[in-house]
Parts: C-alpha cells; sequence; structure tokens
C-alpha cells in the first residue's frame, strides 16, 4: 500500500494556524493525505500550544504534534500533557519528565509511529543523547510500525545530518523542525528515508523567523530584551510531503512544499 504523509513546520501563532488549516484542506482534495503530523510548539502566538489549540488542530485531521525547546511556555502544558498522547514532546528529555517522545497511532491496514527528538547543539535546554533515545524507540514502543516519522527538532545541519544517517534504513522519513527556514535539501537515502534538513515554518515569512522584524532587528543592534510579536500578513504552509511503500517502509516520493495564503 502506498500512503501520502505530510509533514508541517514549526506552527507560527495564529497567521501559521492559519496557513496550515487552509493548507491541509488544499492538500487533501488536490493530492490526498493518509497522515499529517504539526510541529507545533509556536502556535501560542508563538510560544508552546494550548490544549484548546491542539484540539483544533486535532480537529484539522492532524495525527500528531510534535514539539522542542518551547513545548514547555504555556505552563498548562505540564497539567495535561500525559493526557493528550497525541502531543510530544522531545523523547530524549530527562527521565521523570512529563509526557513522552513516541506515539504509535494504527490506522486502516498498517500503523504509523512518531517520534520526536531534540537535538543538543546550541540547544537550551540540552537533553540527553538523541542517538541512543532513537535507538531504544524504535527497538522499544515503535516497533514494528509500518511506517515511522521523525522530527529532528535541532539548530545544527551536522547534528541533523548525523541523525539521518544514524536512522537511514530504520525510519521512513525524518524531517528537520526549529530553525523556521525551509531548507533546499530534500532527498531520498539510499536506505530509503526521505529526509529534509528543516522543513520551514508555517507562518508570514515577510518577517524574522515569524516575528515582527522592525523590534527582532532593533534586538540585534542594541542588545536589549524585547518582546517580539507574531508578524500579520499573508502566512505560508511549509513542509514535507513524502509518499510511503507500508509493505517496506521506504520513501517512494518526496516533495517540498509551500504555499501561501493572504491575510483575511
Amino acid at each position: 500500500m502506498k500512503v501520502r504523509i505530510f509533514f508541517a513546520g514549526d506552527v507560527m501563532g495564529k497567521p501559521g494556524r492559519r496557513a496550515l488549516q487552509l493548507g491541509l484542506a488544499e492538500l487533501r482534495q488536490q493530492v490526498g493525505l493518509d497522515a499529517v503530523v504539526v510541529n507545533g510548539e509556536n502556535a501560542a502566538g508563538g510560544a508552546g500550544i494550548t490544549r484548546e489549540i491542539l484540539h483544533e488542530f486535532l480537529s484539522w485531521g492532524v495525527d500528531a504534534v510534535t514539539a522542542g525547546n518551547h513545548v514547555w511556555d504555556q505552563r498548562e502544558t505540564v497539567s495535561y500533557i500525559e493526557s493528550e498522547a497525541r502531543l510530544l514532546r522531545p523523547e530524549n528529555a530527562p527521565p521523570g519528565t512529563p509526557g513522552r517522545g513516541a506515539l504509535r497511532i494504527e490506522k486502516e491496514g498498517w500503523s504509523l509511529g512518531v517520534l520526536n527528538l531534540m537535538g543538543r547543539l546550541f540547544m537550551h535546554p540540552i537533553y540527553d543523547c538523541p542517538f541512543r533515545a532513537a535507538d531504544a524507540a524504535l527497538q522499544g514502543a515503535l516497533a514494528d510500525c509500518s511506517v515511522i516519522l521523525v522530527d529532528l527538532h535541532a539548530e545544527a545541519t551536522s547534528e541533523k545530518y548525523a541523525l539521518a544517517w544514524h536512522l537511514d534504513g530504520r525510519v521512513s522519513l525524518a524531517v528537520g523542525s526549529h530553525t523556521h527556514v525551509p531548507t533546499a535539501d530534500e532527498r531520498i537515502f539510499p536506505g530509503g528515508m526521505a529526509y529534509q534538513s528543516d522543513a520551514g515554518m508555517c507562518g508570514c515569512y515577510e518577517s524574522i523567523i515569524g516575528v515582527d522584524r522592525e523590534i527582532a532587528k532593533r534586538r540585534f543592534i542594541d542588545a536589549m530584551p524585547a518582546k517580539a510579536p507574531v508578524a500579520e500578513g499573508v502566512a505560508s504552509l511549509c513542509g514535507l510531503l513524502v509518499e510511503v511503500d507500508t509493505s517496506s517502509g521506504k520513501a517512494l516520493r518526496v516533495e517540498r512544499i509551500r504555499r501561501d495564503y493572504p491575510a483575511v
């Protein structure tokens, strides 16, 4: 069986949520989607994700929501993440951290495994080894899944590529998140794993990684702290569309997606 899986890059505030909703509806109508995974750690005004927004995503047919270093920006997340199986935090978080980083979802005739990892180079907080965490999850919670998607939430491209080569042949797709800038290196590795260093951002690109560009620019100039609001305007859906053979778990086709949606 061939299935189409879409991974949406970091959703940045209300404009990003608008682009995600409109873009998913278009993709479903035009190409069909069998599974959708979204990085939602910036969905609530650029900082974390609320329970209400999580349920909004699920109502749009999102199968799982991944996160990273901003997962705890909304204080309420600590209180609800244990009861919301489809919201993940990095699997390599220290022992005792609330929530989970690996999820198995049963589909019609196949199963989807989702793994959330966070890199350690230039990242805060510093989590445990993502390589060892991946090995444990693939041998444990995600063993025998038909298709496995990995969100590599990391800053350094070198670390993402190292993780990718470590995972090739064992997962169906590994997609980077965190930098909010889409890379043009989508490919299929020799072992059949689809890859992109960063899926980019669902949000406004007339900005600095999704926030008001004048305030963000001033922070670089005067080095003074300032809260930069999420940028408004034309919002883009950015992500990676992958076709996978469920019998082998290998990617057959990979396509970088970017679609723009004007403000209403």
